[in-house]
């Protein structure tokens, strides 16, 4: 196809895994160059690995690049439907002198690479088979000998301006003749990415800098074919805490599971977007808008980043703390068990939501920390039981509180804390007395938003029997 005068970028996921945050982070980085520059940014699905590669993990990585939002422009690219052309592309350097047939079986070249490690250097093809003559070929074929076949890398360097990390050089001795095309017949990535990425009209590659030593030889690979090389930019890799390469090790790396443990899809968007980024000054809090107008490659770090799980959390919770009660709500409503919101209005909802938001920092908070307002606690805090339960005359109390709170007229806010202080005073005991062991009576937990915001909304009934049950137990264990 001719190339475009626009700008095109693509992501090239491998269908072998599900997409972890390095991989989103690069198709972020695609995305945000393409909507700055109003080009376009592609999906190529690179599923040659047969053995490897299966439906399921490509749904995922397409849900997950659907949940965050990267939208793709054109139809997607599944490289595997591409084989012919790229073998065809082989068979063009091998008749323009680009490449060569290689008869080296595997146990020679494995005896070869063993020696080199033996004597401390790294291996580099010999170029054994590099000038067979035309009656050696053919006769080597007719015997039916498997080949492999080798890019003729020439000699010189490969020299270019990645946008990430400046000039790169590198000798071509140092790449040797590297193989593109399989025993099999099947073609390797190094063609096939520059074959697909030609097609597809690809002007910039942004990708992992684990990607680096493969820039030369498919700049090689490009210039052989007579192609123009698209700009290269390699960005650094993502660390754990530890410093090191981020993996499983370091808890969840994959997005779906980021989902499932309840970041929004917009904090995440942001969070990525500032390793190895910055928009030029001290914002941190940037909408998915301002990322696309502040976007630059130039602005790419050449340094690796530290994924902290602490400032996603911190990240996530100002997502969070920004929706309206009506937003998070949506947000809410997958996760939640269906008998529970079947029992009870949206309007109890959005109160709840307003009581609890300011303490969530995932969306998965919400139910932990609001199982109390759907079932009445069966189970009590051990360390709040021993603080506040266990203490003589704390039955009493509830008892009298109960009364008192069965006889009140208005139930709200106000009245319910001033039957509580008053008591307290009659009783000459400070409020806390009073206030933790209700709390506990009717959460069954130590700590929880404002007392009587919790009162009010669990109401007089609920509020009532629970107090009632918190005796029992208190006077059960005495």
């Amino acid at each position: 196809m001719e190339r475009s005068s626009g700008i095109r970028v693509r992501f090239a996921p491998s269908p072998t895994g599900w997409l972890h945050i390095g991989g989103a982070r690069t198709a972020l980085f695609n995305w945000l160059f393409a909507r700055h520059n109003d080009g376009k940014f592609l999906l190529r699905v690179e599923d040659t690995d047969r053995e490897r590669s299966n439906a399921e993990m490509t749904q995922g990585i397409l849900d997950s690049l659907r949940w965050l939002g990267l939208d793709w422009d054109e139809e997607i690219v599944y490289q595997s439907k591409g084989i012919n052309r790229h073998k065809a592309i082989v068979q063009n350097l091998i008749d323009n002198n680009k490449a060569y047939r290689c008869f080296c079986s595997t146990d020679e070249l494995k005896e070869k690479r063993e020696a080199a490690e033996k004597s401390g250097g790294a291996y580099l093809y010999d170029g054994l088979c590099r000038d067979l003559s035309k009656e050696t070929i053919a006769q080597k074929i007719d015997e039916n000998i498997p080949y492999t076949i080798r890019f003729r890398m020439p000699e010189g360097s490969t020299e270019f301006d990645d946008t990430v990390r400046n000039n790169v050089c590198v000798q071509n001795r140092e790449l040797d003749d590297f193989i593109i095309l399989r025993s099999d017949g099947t073609p390797v990535y190094q063609v096939a990415v520059v074959v697909d990425d030609h097609d597809m009209g690809i002007t910039h590659v942004i990708r992992g800098d684990d990607h680096l030593s493969n820039a030369p030889k498919q700049i090689q690979i490009y210039r052989a074919l007579n192609w123009e090389v698209p700009c290269f930019g390699h960005v650094p890799m993502i660390l754990g805490p530890d410093k090191k390469r981020l993996s499983k090790r370091h808890g969840a790396t994959s997005v779906s599971q980021y989902k499932t443990d309840g970041f929004l899809a917009e904090a995440l968007i942001n969070y990525l977007a500032l390793l190895s980024w910055s928009p030029g000054d001290d914002r941190e809090i940037l909408s998915r808008n301002e990322l696309i107008d502040a976007f630059t490659v130039e602005r790419i770090s050449r340094n690796a980043s530290v994924f902290d799980v602490v400032k996603l959390e911190w990240m996530n919770a100002k997502y969070i703390h920004s929706l309206s009660n009506i937003e998070l709500l949506e947000e809410l409503r997958p996760d939640m068990d269906a008998k529970a919101l079947s029992s009870v209005s949206d309007k109890f909802m959005l109160q709840l939501i307003s009581l609890l938001k300011e303490r969530m920092k995932r969306i998965t908070d919400f139910n932990e920390q609001s199982h109390y307002f759907f079932t009445d606690p069966v189970d009590f805090e051990e360390k709040a039981v021993k603080k506040h339960w266990l203490k003589e005359g704390v039955a009493e109390r509830l008892s009298i509180i109960i009364k008192k709170y069965e006889s009140i007229e208005n139930w709200n806010e106000q009245a319910l804390e001033d039957v509580l202080r008053n008591l307290a005073e009659e009783l000459e005991v400070g409020a806390g007395k009073l206030i933790h062991p209700v709390r506990l009576a009717v959460s069954g937990l130590g700590n929880t938003p404002g007392i009587f915001e919790v009162l009010v909304l669990l109401g007089r009934e609920s509020v009532i029997r629970r107090l009632y049950r918190g005796v029992e137990w208190i006077k059960s264990k005495s």
